[in-house]
Parts: C-alpha cells; structure tokens; sequence
C-alpha cells in the first residue's frame, strides 16, 4: 500500500513536470512577447475610449485586453481602475476575459496541451463570449447600481487616501512613492512599477531605437519579471495539480459528475459542469490549462473543458476580490453574467465543431501515463533558447543595466540605491595615485 502510494506520487510529479517541461518554451516566448505588448504599446486614454457602450468601445477593449497582462488578479486590477475612471461596465468585462483567454501565451499552451481544436474554440469562442456577454449585459444591467458602485468606489479611494499605480492601475504604496519634477506624488504598488515609470519618463525614440540600447532592454526584462512575479505560483500550482489529478483521481468519479454519451443535454450539463468545476478549482489564468488536460484525459467532453478553460475570473479567490472591490452585489451580477455567457458559448463551440466534425478525440492516442517527456527534440531545443532569453532578460534587470538613475557597485558591476552604503575616494588615495603617475611617467622617459 506505502508502495504504491509513493509510487504514484513519483508518477503525478513525473507527469507534472513534464506537462511544465512541455510547455516552457511557449510560456517564455509567450511572456516575451506580452512584455513587449506591455512596455511598447501605449495605454494613455484607454478608460476614455473605453467609455461608451458601443461596438467601438468593445472592439476596443477585446484588443486591449488582448494586448494586456495574462494574470486573472491584475486583469481584475486593472479592470476596476478602468471602471473608476469612466470605462462602461460591458468594455470593463470584455477587457477583462480578453485579457486573460485571447493572450499569446495562453493560446501557445493550449496549442501544445491540447491540440489546435481547443486552440479555434478559445480564439472563436473567446470572440462569441464577448458578444454574447455584451448583448447580455445591454439587456440586464442595472445602470443605477454601478453608477453608485463607481461613486462609491472613488469616494472610498478618495477617503483612505488610496491612489492608483499609473503604469498598471494597482493600488499604490506610500512606501514606493515619487515626487515629480512638477512636484506631483505618485504612489506605485511596487518598485518595479515605479522603474517603469521612470523609465518611461527618461525614454526617447520610438521602440526600435530603444531595443538597440540597454535602457530598452531593461524596461523589457523589468516587466518580463513582472509577469513572471504574478503568474509563477498559479503555473507551477496548475502543472503539479494535474499531474496528481490524472494519477488519483479515479474514472467514476468524472463519469459521474459529466454525463457520457451523445445528445444536448449531455452537451450542455458538461459545459455548465465545466464552470462549476473552475469555480471551485481555486487555480487560474494559465495555469488551469493542464487542470484542463486532466479533465480531457478523464473523458470530460470537449464542452466542458473548454468552458473550464474559460472560467478563470471567476474562482473563488477572485471572486472575494470583486467583492472587496464592488459589493456583494455586483460580484453576484458578474458570476452570473459570466457563468451564463461561458456555458453557452461552450455548448455552442461543442454543437459548431461536431457539426464540422473537427472534434478531437483521445482515443487511440497516448494517456499522459504512456508519454515520455524528456527527451532529445525540438521541445529541448526551444527550451534551452527560451531558457537563455529568460536568463538575458533577469541578468539585463538585475545588472540594472540601463536602469534609470543607476549606481554601480565598483566591485561586482550590479546596480545600488542612492540611500545605499557608498564610499568617496580618500584624499591621500587619490594623492598616491598622482605620484605613481608621476614616477611612471618619469621612468618610462
């Protein structure tokens, strides 16, 4: 009994990892290029534009979200800083699943999980959601509510004294504040946020002109690490839990909670059983993709998992989150909105590819038990290269190389604070010098 137990621990972290290992090069590359979104594509105006219900102001804010961070916490974040300053409630909630399904390092994960089918069914179906949920939202929205909820929300704010982080529209910090030139406060929520800004502020050329100096480089590698600081946990959490799912989790125990077999209602209690499973699952933004390929091994149909994939900004966790920031009432609205819209676009994406007859099947194919993970193949290759741009970009911001208003350690190159320990050169050092200058200069004369 021991035995087996250690066993299939072994094997859930064996599968676990080599889920992780299978897809690093496309969460790297994925997060490469979002950084990049982040650091080079300006966001000035975007609650403005963002303020009328209307299909300009969704398009807007699908691509912008789009563009944005993959994490469900900063969506979120970012999403009630958006609401506050004027952001119509339905480009709010757009910008928000956008931001956290339509990324590219989500998709790239999902590509190599799951297959291209999954792949169409988030693009499409991510597309299709935001329809549904924009036509929803116009029909049941209670205007009044969120009018008060968004004055409330700024007289809050207004009474603590809480500001918001200009670069992502967090919550700042007194700790990590900075004066302007203009003798303007701003508050960041963390100091790399306020290197961003400064950045930005000291930057000049367009983003070609910067990528070709250090200063480029750093803001890139500082937001790289930004990325990194919010997702790690919900990542290797993501991976690890799968791994143990596929190993522990007995097959009745799937069979009972999705129905098997063919017809509509099959289709549809899967893709709401799909959701109800996210909510509960606590694991979201990229790292319930390999929850997801526990569920598909399990036999959970192509709606459910899909709808799982879906789901993430509306766990638990960030539910609380949208109660702390809204009310209890408007995080009901938003579950319900959300709950209904990722159902039925599950349930359509589902009834669309039988139709087309493109849906995957595992039959036939390799259980995550029978695959071998590690070997030598382009997985390997474009590990090591991702693994080495990663390396670049940590090495770029810890060296502090181009950072703005940067000190060198004289001894080991990296980057100190003002505030820090320094040393001036003694007098009789520098006296010393000039003499051994002096006599070199006299004796090779």
């Amino acid at each position: 009994m021991q035995t087996a137990l250690v066993d299939g621990i072994l094997e859930s972290l064996r599968i676990g990892v080599g889920f992780l290992w299978t897809a690093a090069w496309a969460i790297v590359m994925g997060l490469v290029i979002t950084s990049l979104v982040q650091v080079y594509v300006s966001k000035e105006r975007m609650a403005k534009v963002l303020g009328e219900e209307n299909l300009s102001g969704l398009t807007k804010a699908t691509v912008f979200g789009a563009a944005s961070s993959g994490c469900s916490f900063g969506a979120v974040a970012i999403g009630k800083g958006l609401f506050k300053m004027g952001a119509h409630a339905v480009n709010v909630l757009a910008f928000m699943f956008a931001s956290t399904n339509l990324i590219v390092e989500l998709g790239l994960m999902i590509l190599i999980l799951l297959g291209w089918e999954f792949l169409v069914a988030e693009l499409l179906g991510g597309l299709i959601l935001i329809a549904v949920m924009a036509l929803l939202v116009h029909l049941t929205l209670p205007e009044n509510l969120f009018d008060q909820v968004r004055q409330e929300l700024n007289h809050h704010d207004q009474e603590h004294g809480i500001t918001e982080d200009p670069t992502c529209r967090m919550e700042g910090k007194d700790e990590y504040s900075l004066v302007t030139d203009g003798g303007e406060t701003l508050k960041f929520c963390s100091p790399g946020c306020r290197e961003t800004y400064q950045q930005e502020a000291a930057s000049s050329g367009g983003w070609r002109d910067e990528l070709l100096s250090w200063g480029g480089w750093y803001k890139l590698g500082n937001q790289y690490r930004k990325e990194w600081s919010v997702l790690w946990s919900d990542v290797i959490a993501g991976f690890l839990i799968s791994g143990f799912i596929i190993v522990f989790v007995p097959q009745w125990v799937w069979n009972t909670l999705f129905l098997q077999g063919d017809g509509l209602l099959v289709t549809a209690e899967n893709a709401v059983m799909g959701v109800t499973i996210a909510v509960i699952s606590f694991v979201g933004s990229i790292g319930n993709v390999p929850f997801a390929v526990a569920l598909w091994g399990g036999g959970v149909s192509f709606a459910g998992v899909i709808t799982f994939v879906y789901a993430d900004l509306i766990t638990i966790p960030v539910l609380n989150v949208y109660r702390k920031y809204y009310g209890v009432y408007v995080m009901a609205y938003i579950l319900a909105v959300f709950f209904v819209t990722m159902a039925f676009t599950g349930f359509l994406m589902e009834l669309f590819f039988d139709a087309l007859g493109i849906v995957p099947n595992l039959a036939g194919g390799e259980t995550a038990s029978e695959q071998r993970y590690f070997k030598l193949d382009y997985t390997f290759y474009l590990n090591l290269l991702a693994f080495a741009l990663s390396g670049f970009l940590f090495y770029v911001y810890r060296q502090g190389l181009g950072a703005p208003g940067e000190y060198r350690d004289p001894v080991c190159g990296m980057r100190t604070d003002t505030d820090q320990p320094r040393a001036e050169q003694a007098p009789s050092i520098q006296h010393d010098r000039q003499k051994l200058s002096l006599i070199s200069n006299y004796t090779s004369s």
